[in-house]
């Protein structure tokens, strides 16, 4: 088991915003953290997640980015 933190993802998939406004480093970022997650992180792993998770405003719009 392995324990890991991650904070800054900006998640937005209820409302897309371009991230890619920060320079070409976030184009994708989200398929980006996806793949490294999935080469990762394990079903017995915990994984906390420590902030700026998502752009969302309320829980409904986070919703997605949780998912």
């Amino acid at each position: 088991m392995s324990i890991y933190a991650i904070a800054d993802l900006h998640l937005s998939f209820a409302n897309p915003k371009p991230m890619d406004i920060f320079g070409s480093i976030w184009e994708k970022h989200e398929e980006k953290i996806k793949k490294d997650w999935e080469q990762k992180v394990k079903e017995e792993d915990t994984v906390l997640l420590l902030g700026d998770f998502s752009w969302a405003m309320t829980l409904d719009e986070a919703k997605p980015d949780f998912e």
